[in-house]
């Protein structure tokens, strides 16, 4: 990732793409499935479904149970905003009308099997970065490129993950 001095309100976003061999409903039973998640993330520890839903649609909540080294432990609760099975799934953290972050999945079949990304924008409601740039506000460029460069090894470890899985 170079760096581009981003701060927190410009929503700075990070994106990772795989190539997966294949089909694209073998990768979205994966994708679709939270309950997998946390097994592919060293920060996220437990992800339930709220409401009685038991998979994604517009408007499912789920919670997410997350560590940090730095930032300790917290909860969130996501919104899912986009599902078009087979396409893209995407959601909300924490407030849809101004989230913390939001996370996406995009899957397009490609040369015989599925082109998957994941893409995650910083913002624009406020995070438990924020508190941090409060506190050091001379170091908030960065405080945001130190952490997208963390979110984008992850998601690159998430999609390893699902590669791996799918094409097994």
């Amino acid at each position: 990732m170079e760096w581009t001095g981003a701060r927190y309100a410009d929503k700075p976003t990070v994106e990772v793409r795989t190539w997966i061999d294949a089909p694209p409903d073998r990768v979205w039973a994966l994708v679709s499935d939270i309950s997998l998640m946390p097994a592919m993330s060293e920060e996220l520890q437990s992800v339930e479904w709220l409401d009685g839903a038991d998979g994604p649609s517009v408007g499912a909540r789920f919670v997410g149970h997350s560590k940090h080294e730095a930032f300790g432990e917290w909860s969130t609760t996501s919104h899912v905003i986009e599902c078009e099975p087979g396409r893209v799934l995407a959601w909300a953290v924490q407030d849809p009308a101004s989230p913390s972050a939001i996370w996406r999945f995009r899957l397009r079949p490609e040369n015989g099997g599925t082109e998957l990304s994941q893409w995650m924008q910083l913002g624009p409601g406020r995070s438990g970065l924020s508190a941090a740039i409060d506190r050091m506000p001379d170091k908030e460029q960065k405080i945001v490129f130190v952490r997208l460069r963390e979110f984008e090894r992850s998601i690159t470890t998430t999609l390893g993950h699902i590669k791996k899985q799918a094409e097994a």
